[in-house]
């Protein structure tokens, strides 16, 4: 379950984006020790700050940075990833300049990155739902509005032509056709 507070509430929109992040050196050299590390950790915050993201847990060890961070859905990921390496790279090579020969010709950064989106439900479950909601749910006794939605005589998928019977068979007037078989039919 999500916290009230770990919901971002936009104009139109209630975004929960997670992605976990994973950042490997070039040709996987050995570059940072605990200063290094900590100095990554505070130049990611600052350039997540500009994204309007915010890092939840940052992890590395000599080789490689991991991030969990929740962003906004207005910045993709790829130009998150890129300015967190290009800004690190840099702020790094000017700050330390006894990291610079652990560098591989000027390159901290493998162009690769990882990345994968986090939180929420199982795909499994997701899976499930989106399965179940394929077939609109028919109650039996039910007239007018709720079968297909505001009105079941309203509606007519774009394939079905426009023919209404009202019957003893058909009593919410349900478009019929060959191609169009109603929800309450299929059960």
């Amino acid at each position: 379950m999500q916290l009230s507070n770990d919901i971002r509430h936009g104009r139109h929109c209630v975004p929960v984006l997670h992605a976990h992040l994973v950042f490997v050196t070039k040709y996987r050299r050995k570059v940072f020790d605990g200063d290094a590390l900590q100095r990554l950790q505070a130049i990611f915050e600052k350039v997540c700050l500009d994204f309007q993201a915010q890092p939840v847990e940052r992890n590395g060890e000599a080789e490689h940075v991991h991030l969990l961070i929740h962003y906004p859905p207005k910045h993709s990921v790829s130009s998150l990833v890129n300015s967190l390496k290009g800004v690190s790279s840099r702020l790094l090579r000017i700050e330390r300049p006894d990291m610079e020969k652990r560098y591989w010709n000027n390159v901290l950064w493998s162009p690769s990155y990882f990345a994968t989106s986090c939180g929420g439900a199982p795909l499994s479950i997701i899976k499930q739902y989106v399965e179940q909601e394929k077939n609109p749910l028919y109650i039996p006794g039910l007239k007018g509005p709720g079968l297909y939605g505001p009105s079941a005589v309203s509606f007519r998928p774009p394939w079905c032509p426009p023919k209404m019977s009202l019957s003893k068979a058909n009593p919410h007037g349900v478009p019929l056709s060959p191609y169009c078989v109603p929800a309450w039919r299929a059960f």
